[in-house]
């Protein structure tokens, strides 16, 4: 039935399909899997368990309507946003387009998103336990960017599991300046002085930063060095492409960025890079491309603690979570590996080459 439908939404314009499947799992009209998973796959960070590896990326529940149905899902963990300060209706439709033979998406959205005011008001509201991170971001005629991420954190301190710093979406113009050394060693700072300040009367909370997959080496190492030496607990690694790798025709002209399967090369390359140039040190989620077990299994071993995904849902369907889980787990048995930890980074040197 949830193959059916996945084909009927294909037949609507992207952006409407999306509408629709949000409001199905609003609704619970989705696969509730049964059973616990595999002890092989739980991870430990930043104080946080979480039950499997593969989560939601950001973009899929920009104003958080669904975290707790995408945890139902079979989801270890769920991503909202990316949230600005100020409700914004991002840039003029239509502004997502399939590449069904590439098994891939190019989204010029722009943020488009409610404010914080209705996403805090909905995670408050929030009931079942498991863990939502926040993805937050800048409005787009923001006079001080970095401001903005640092209402962000206050906004959500009390709600968030953990908090993306997203400086690497390509529809937003500027943002991804805020990837540079300078800027970026200013945002981080100004981040890591409100952090002190929401801590001190509570607990601590991971920030992850969220890089871009086109970035040379010497652009990979500075944003590396500035993370280690910055109040960073995590990056993600990465959003999506300017390029168009092994894309052709008409659609692949379109502004915007690409997710999917031509994705995966990349960004599976950047991770691996970024893992070496931090020295392993830092805990890296990897997300581009994932829509198999095999996806997955490439990012851990390249570096990755966590996995997300996105595109692959649209082209798969709900049951995508589940799959990649038994056939990870098996991945993991088959190479002898006793826990995924045991996997994560065990072939950087192959995928940064």
């Amino acid at each position: 039935m949830f193959k059916m439908a996945t084909s009927f939404l294909h037949l609507l314009e992207p952006e409407r399909a999306h509408e629709v499947a949000v409001t199905a799992l609003k609704a619970g009209v989705h696969p509730r899997p049964s059973g616990r998973d595999d002890d092989n796959l739980a991870v430990d960070l930043w104080g946080l368990h979480f039950s499997n590896p593969l989560g939601i990326a950001a973009g899929f529940d920009k104003n958080a309507e669904v975290p707790d149905a995408i945890l139902d899902l079979g989801f270890g963990f769920a991503e909202v946003g990316t949230v600005t300060p100020r409700p914004q209706e991002g840039n003029p439709r239509p502004r997502m387009f399939r590449l069904p033979q590439e098994r891939a998406v190019i989204n010029r959205l722009g943020f488009n998103n409610e404010g914080h005011a209705a996403v805090l008001e909905r995670l408050k509201r929030r009931r079942r336990r498991g863990i939502i991170g926040v993805n937050i971001g800048a409005n787009k005629d923001s006079d001080d960017k970095a401001s903005d991420y640092v209402r962000g954190l206050e906004a959500f301190w009390d709600v968030a599991s953990y908090f993306t710093v997203n400086v690497s979406s390509p529809n937003t113009p500027g943002l991804r300046g805020l990837q540079e050394r300078e800027p970026l060693e200013d945002l981080l700072g100004r981040l890591s002085e409100k952090r002190k300040l929401c801590a001190a009367t509570g607990e601590d909370k991971p920030i992850l930063l969220k890089i871009a997959p086109d970035l040379d080496d010497a652009a990979v190492q500075d944003i590396a060095e500035v993370c280690l030496a910055g109040d960073v607990d995590g990056a993600i690694v990465s959003n999506t492409t300017i390029t168009r790798p092994g894309v052709q025709g008409r659609v692949a002209e379109e502004q915007g960025g690409l997710s999917g399967a031509p994705l995966f090369e990349l960004s599976t390359r950047i991770l691996a890079k970024f893992s070496d140039a931090t020295g392993a040190k830092l805990p890296l989620i990897g997300v581009g491309g994932v829509s198999s077990g095999a996806d997955a299994y490439a990012k851990i071993c390249a570096g990755a603690s966590l996995v997300q995904l996105y595109t692959g849902l649209v082209y798969t369907g709900p049951g995508l979570a589940q799959e990649i889980k038994r056939d990870l787990a098996a991945a993991l048995v088959r190479d002898g590996h006793g826990s995924l930890a045991d996997a994560v980074g065990s072939r950087v040197a192959d995928y940064s080459a």
